[in-house]
């Protein structure tokens, strides 16, 4: 059959069309799919931080990793997370992935998954993280990924200070002792205090007592708690210095004399509001403070003329030493979804996802590279260089702890038993608490 010149002109056409579309066929790689990771299922975090910086941070990890619209965050408070955590155990409803602090560790250590060394090395977590995040590194392998750490601070009241005619913190206990108590305590002839330069002595209406008499054993050289055998040695009035005074009884005296009427450092007893509204109120020279509290501070009361510092050291110490509250990622063994928390928890723990962890809830990090990079903020460059000091304890509980320091110092104040049965008395009620 003879083609007439049109459509001849279209066969020719088609079939250049098809030749070409042929070679777009083989020539043609597809857009790459969405980064989707398979996380198995939904991973649910229970933490002890806020969840708006968790809700924040994971939105942002699921626009470039779909697979993170599967991760949940659920705020749980301190005092209520013990007893929500093991329902949710007895129920086989655990959650998949924790961030809780350290104080936590020793009351869930049998509840948590461990990394052997064989699997993550001491020799790589100690060149990762600063020296105190180690307190989740025991005998047999290391029990979370640390993120963030929040430093015990001094706060001071610069205009207290500065009618005094004093410009800066101190930064001796023989500082505060000798010129800053005495001066910035003020008191009638019947030694009632109208304004106070530090609060020390009591323990119900001392914020973060706790944390500052565990601040003392640390500056004094305490050995703390150790792990021995199945168990833990309490050696809190050891000394890691041979021929030292006994740690834990020489800072409870320390701490009780400004709650003695007839010391000349009396400056606060148990009729006075907590430590922490006095000094908003402006009537308290010193608080005790952790680094996260600047900003709260801030906004509670505006016209507080505030800054914070270090915690003061004693003059003679070779090593500062303050109290911190670290934070770590950890798996439970009864995660219903342990892939996908594994997964989860490096992703979060990684050095980038940790320092937006601790900028978010106005903590510092723990991985030494980010420390060393610094801080602009005009409260984070105090606290990040207080990291490196900053040492934690294993104590059995934080809610039992409390009781029995809280009974120590009742002792010692009412008189009942002289400091050295009763830190002997707290010994043996903190050895039945692990």
């Amino acid at each position: 059959m003879k083609l007439r010149p049109f459509e001849l002109a279209l066969v020719v056409i088609f079939g250049v069309m098809m030749v070409l579309a042929l070679i777009l066929l083989r020539t043609h790689k597809p857009e790459p799919k969405e980064n989707v990771v398979s996380l198995g299922g939904e991973v649910t975090i229970w933490g002890t931080l806020p969840a708006t910086s968790f809700t924040t941070l994971i939105y942002d990890l699921s626009l470039v990793n779909k697979g993170y619209e599967q991760v949940y965050y659920k705020y749980v408070p301190v005092a209520e997370f013990s007893q929500k955590f093991l329902n949710a155990l007895a129920d086989g409803k655990a959650p998949d992935l924790l961030l809780l602090p350290h104080e936590s560790l020793v009351e869930h250590r049998g509840r948590i998954e461990v990394f052997p060394y064989t699997s993550l090395a001491l020799r790589d977590f100690k060149t990762t993280y600063v020296d105190g995040a180690e307190v989740f590194a025991l005998n047999d392998g290391i029990y979370g990924l640390p993120v963030a750490v929040d430093p015990l601070m001094l706060y001071w009241n610069r205009d207290l200070f500065s009618f005094s005619n004093r410009l800066t913190a101190p930064s001796t206990w023989e500082e505060v002792v000798g010129e800053v108590v005495p001066d910035l305590t003020v008191r009638d002839f019947n030694r009632v205090i109208s304004q106070s330069a530090l609060a020390m002595g009591e323990y119900d209406n001392v914020t973060n007592a706790f944390s500052i008499i565990s601040m003392l054993l640390l500056q004094g050289g305490s050995a703390m708690v150790t792990e021995e055998g199945s168990g833990y040695k309490i050696a809190l009035d050891d000394s890691v210095v041979s021929n030292e005074a006994q740690p834990f009884s020489t800072a409870i005296s320390f701490y009780t004399n400004f709650t003695n009427v007839s010391n000349t450092l009396y400056s606060w007893n148990k009729a006075l509001p907590a430590d922490r509204e006095l000094f908003l109120r402006e009537e308290l020279a010193m608080y005790f403070g952790f680094g996260s509290e600047a900003k709260e501070l801030e906004t509670r009361n505006p016209n507080l003329n505030f800054d914070i510092a270090e915690v003061p050291q004693g003059k003679a110490a070779t090593a500062k030493r303050t109290y911190g509250r670290f934070y770590s990622l950890m798996v439970p063994k009864g995660a219903l979804n342990k892939i996908g928390a594994y997964t989860v928890m490096q992703e979060l723990a990684s050095q980038a996802n940790a320092k937006k962890i601790a900028d978010n809830n106005n903590l510092a990090p723990v991985h030494r590279a980010t420390l060393a990079a610094g801080s602009n903020d005009v409260y984070g460059r105090i606290y990040y260089a207080a990291v490196s000091q900053s040492r934690a304890w294993l104590n059995p509980n934080l809610e039992k702890s409390n009781d029995v320091f809280r009974n120590l110092l009742k002792d010692v104040g009412a008189n009942r038993s002289d400091i050295n049965m009763a830190v002997g008395d707290a010994i043996r009620r903190l050895e039945q608490s692990y």
